[in-house]
């Protein structure tokens, strides 16, 4: 093999590793701090890297943002997508245990539901995903529902379930366990309801 053909791939290995670690950062980061509150420097600082570097990789913020939130976002979608051959209570089980497990994914989705701004070509990326997950879930649908209204009833399920995590992520006076609980129950029952 040509010197330069491995010179190039070397340099193209190390430029992956170095993304990653500044992606694994960001995570890191948001999960401690709201999206508004997090800067670029206390990525690069958690990465070890300087701050001019991780403008090689990413143009702002918000792409860095959104490629942390759509990392972690694909390991959730290949869960689920393997949960609803098992059925709707081990999709909701599925979703909110991962979302109760990955907080950091949590605040980033709830951040763009609530205050993200995103255009272009993050925005698509975003949507993108979504689209993803509210398939899968209206694949499920479908088998009992005409092809538009399993749309809705994805649509209604994944509301239902963020409303779950919002509703009750930090039940007053209870320790994480009773919490988590509460939240697995009432998963299992509002999958009951979409199942009849």
């Amino acid at each position: 093999m040509d010197t330069n053909v491995r010179l190039k791939e070397l340099k193209e290995r190390q430029r992956e590793a170095r993304k990653e670690i500044i992606i694994a950062a960001a995570e890191r980061v948001f999960a401690r701090k709201p999206f508004d509150q997090v800067s670029i420097r206390d990525v690069a600082k958690e990465a070890g890297i300087s701050h001019a570097l991780i403008y090689r990789y990413f143009s702002d913020q918000q792409a860095l943002f959104v490629e942390a939130f759509l990392r972690s976002a694909g390991d959730l979608l290949g869960l689920i997508d393997k949960a609803v051959g098992k059925g709707i209570e081990s999709v909701a089980e599925t979703y909110l245990q991962f979302l109760i497990d990955h907080d950091q994914l949590f605040r980033m989705m709830t951040h763009f539901m609530l205050d993200g701004t995103l255009e272009g070509d993050l925005l698509q990326r975003l949507n993108a995903m979504e689209r993803t997950l509210l398939d899968c879930l209206a694949r499920f649908f479908g088998k009992k529902h005409q092809k538009k209204e399993s749309r809705f009833m994805a649509h209604a399920f994944f509301a239902a379930m963020n409303g779950v995590l919002i509703s009750f992520r930090n039940y007053p006076g209870r320790e994480r366990e009773q919490v988590v609980s509460h939240m697995l129950r009432l998963g299992k029952i509002i999958a009951k309801k979409f199942k009849a």
